[in-house]
């Protein structure tokens, strides 16, 4: 089975396309999915002074060698994306690898996203996309071709036996790699393939061990840092011995081997040596998520050295917070860190286990985190234009993108697409991108999708109030509100219904389309789509609100929500600011919410003026509660808040992620509330943003800083008496609004500093 070259629907403004006179080649050494690897490989003539560019793709992943030198630094080549819809290519300038005279590339193939096994053990895929990998490429200087894939080329096995994306790599450094064979030219869409649409995937600074140690015949190494990456070793020995290296994210409470969590992932590594001195190795096709490696070695080798080589798509830091707090900041970093490690081509909900994959919701909520902490646009926008390609015929938008189960339905029986709060992807995420960079084609391209996704919100229950189905894979099955915290075994807290989490998310949704409509100048549709908000907006306060103003299922995420998005109305809001108290109260500031009341849940009470409440909350070092992760010596965001117990048991290793970044969304309040810098939406990508921080004197002092696309932002405050300071410094292009609370007054570049009382 080749490569399904159907033409997509989808929208492909801002890509682009070049001419090929190269084909795509498949190396008949090949023998399928989770074989040996292999390569394809020719010769070309390279005159003296040229300056040849390499344009390069592949079905599955690549790395190109020019006489025997590596080509870039780029890892995991091409990438992933719905390969079905587009393939990413790259061009790298080879100037310095090439020669007068003949010259020998070599392109090495792995299976990759292309078609390794994807999913877990009941929903098992492989070769979701294709089942022979490929290459292409193109060897050009200036107008003359020098080289390209086409049937001359010739093809053999590699040192690497197998490697997959959950497997790991083996690797045999005694077998060189030998022509065998030739190629297949393949009847592909030459259309496909597009430049690179963002940045790369690239290697970060490498973290050396912090301590390590003997047990049960192996030796384990702690690096102190959780990352998505791969370690790099120097072994010597004897030809045939071998270094086997498997990893883990904690240890168990007893403080021995424990990664059951990476359930049916094998996601290990073996190297053989050859017996040639030194060898320094690292994988090629593969990458874990792990903070420890355990090292076993059979027969006669030394490993000399190892580091951890974290990988990333987005390896540059935009934004930093501080405070008074050492634990928050450690929280803001290990949000950082969940980002990178979970930015690997797609936002993925972790990088550890047999999953790996790009759920909507995750990347739905984390959205604005994710632009204030590293330049994400490019990023998601290109997952933007996956989820696109998934979204179903109906409007459903995917449980997660690249979705393997797509194309392969009698695999993954059921519709795995259409859950509230996950394809809210497709309005939240585009609007998060405009406020953050002020682009209107991000809101062109995505529009109709939007108003497929909210047609088929209204067709789950034909009408505003949706009732969400409660079967996996049946038409309006809803996540809710995904792996909320249910309170200890005396007294369980109450928590948000699914029909009342689809109908807000269904609000949200209609509110952000009506004004994206406004936006790209079509008044028509946002008149329709007002109105039916509106329509909504009322149902929903007949729906769930009691006389007194009591919400039906009165838990902190329906609460939050619903005050967050104005669907309290106004007869009901003290009321109902009282019971939102309540509910904090009674659950002792412990957190109540789950994937989507966590990121509204500050927010909504530092909008009602209940500070108060938001310190008590943020701060509270109980679980459930994000600075519980920090004292338990988390350095990356956890997927469960109880993913360790008070005692170090782990809870339920069979769903329990160490690098699942969804809760860290929290630190867009800290930027945006806390520090007191929000983009504005008449007048986004920073050319205005309103002043308004939130004083938490618990805190002791804030200071932040991001870099937009004006320069760099940065805001300070600190507390002497009842008097705070807040010092912001703006760079050209914008201009900063103050908060009446705070004085009110408009700034421009430079830096301001603003003195008021505490107490108001």
């Amino acid at each position: 089975m080749a490569l399904d070259t159907g033409k997509s629907s989808v929208a492909t403004s801002g890509l682009t396309r070049r001419t090929w006179t190269g084909t795509v080649v498949a190396p008949d050494a090949d023998q399928g999915v989770g074989s040996q690897a292999s390569f394809v490989a020719s010769t070309f003539d390279c005159p003296d002074g040229a300056s040849p560019i390499l344009h390069i793709s592949a079905l599955g992943l690549y790395r190109a060698f020019i006489n025997g030198r590596r080509v870039g630094q780029d890892c995991l080549t091409p990438g992933w994306t719905c390969y079905d819809n587009r393939i990413a290519y790259q061009s790298y300038d080879i100037s310095e690898l090439v020669q007068a005279g003949e010259n020998r590339i070599e392109i090495w193939l792995g299976d990759g996203w292309y078609r390794s096994p994807l999913m877990w053990p009941a929903t098992l895929i492989e070769n979701t996309w294709g089942d022979r990998i490929a290459a292409l490429a193109d060897v050009v200087d200036g107008d003359t071709v020098l080289c390209k894939t086409d049937a001359d080329w010739t093809s053999g096995l590699l040192p690497i036996t197998k490697s997959g994306i959950y497997w790991g790599e083996d690797h045999d450094a005694r077998i060189a790699p030998q022509t065998t064979g030739g190629v297949a030219a393949l009847d592909i869409d030459m259309d496909l393939f597009v430049a690179q649409e963002t940045g790369t995937v690239q290697e970060l600074a490498s973290l050396q061990p912090q301590s390590d140690w003997e047990a049960d015949g192996a030796h384990i190494y702690d690096f102190g840092q959780n990352v998505a990456g791969y370690p790099r070793i120097t072994v010597r020995g004897s030809a045939g011995a071998k270094v086997s290296i498997d990893f883990g994210e904690v240890l168990a409470q007893d403080g021995t081997w424990d990664n059951r969590n990476y359930r049916a992932a094998r996601a290990a590594l073996t190297y053989t040596l050859s017996g040639d001195g030194d060898q320094t190795w690292s994988p090629m096709f593969t990458f874990q998520g792990y903070r420890y490696a355990r090292v076993q070695i059979e027969g006669d080798a030394e490993l000399t050295d190892i580091v951890s080589v974290p990988i990333t798509s987005v390896p540059e830091l935009a934004g930093g917070f501080t405070c008074g707090i050492e634990a928050v900041n450690r929280l803001v970093l290990n949000t950082v860190w969940s980002q990178r490690g979970n930015f690997i081509e797609v936002p993925t909900d972790c990088p550890q286990r047999d999953e790996r994959l790009g759920w909507t919701g995750d990347a739905q909520v984390f959205a604005g985190t994710a632009c204030w902490l590293a330049d994400s646009e490019t990023f998601l926008r290109k997952y933007l234009r996956d989820v696109m390609h998934d979204q179903r015929a109906d409007g459903g938008v995917p449980h997660f993108s690249p979705d393997p189960t797509n194309r392969l339905h009698s695999i993954a029986p059921g519709d795995w697409a259409g859950s509230t709060g996950w394809g809210d992807v497709i309005t939240v995420m585009p609007w998060q991108l405009y406020l953050q960079y002020g682009r209107t084609d991000v809101l062109h391209e995505c529009f109709p999708a939007m108003l497929k996704w909210l047609d088929y919100l209204w067709s789950i229950s034909d009408g505003p109030i949706i009732r969400p189905h409660s079967v996996w894979g049946q038409k309006g099955f809803t996540f809710g509100d995904w792996l909320q915290p249910v309170g200890d075994n005396r007294k369980p807290r109450p928590t948000i219904a699914d029909d009342c989490a689809a109908t807000i998310y269904h609000v949200i949704s209609t509110d952000l389309a009506a004004k994206i409509a406004r936006v790209i100048g079509n008044d028509a549709e946002a008149e329709r789509l007002e109105g039916r908000a509106a329509d909504i907006r009322d149902a929903f306060t007949q729906e769930y609100f009691s006389a007194t103003g009591r919400l039906a299922h009165n838990d902190q995420t329906s609460y939050a929500l619903a005050f967050l998005y104005d669907l309290v109305p106004e007869q009901h809001v003290a009321a109902a600011k009282a019971y939102f108290r309540r509910t904090i109260e009674d659950a002792n500031y412990l957190i109540g919410t789950g994937f989507i009341g966590t990121p509204a849940l500050l927010p909504a009470l530092a909008k009602l003026g209940m500070n108060d409440l938001v310190a008590k909350v943020f701060l509270n070092r109980e679980v459930p509660g994000w600075l519980y992760q920090v004292d338990k010596g988390a350095t990356t965001i956890w997927e469960r808040w109880d993913a360790l117990g008070p005692d170090g048991e782990i809870y339920d290793p069979m769903m329990n992620s160490y690098n699942h970044y969804a809760y860290g969304a929290v630190c867009q309040f800290l930027f945006e509330q806390v520090a007191g810098v929000q983009p504005t939406e008449e007048a986004p990508g920073f050319d205005r943003v309103r002043l308004a921080p939130t004083i938490l004197p618990e805190l002791g002092h804030v200071e932040m800083w991001h870099d937009c696309r004006h320069g760099r932002i940065a805001a300070k405050w600190s507390i002497a008496g009842d008097t705070v300071t807040y010092t912001v410094t703006l760079p050209e292009g914008c201009e900063g609004v103050a908060d009446a609370a705070i004085g009110g007054g408009t700034y421009g570049p430079g830096t301001h500093e603003i003195t008021f009382d505490l107490n108001g």
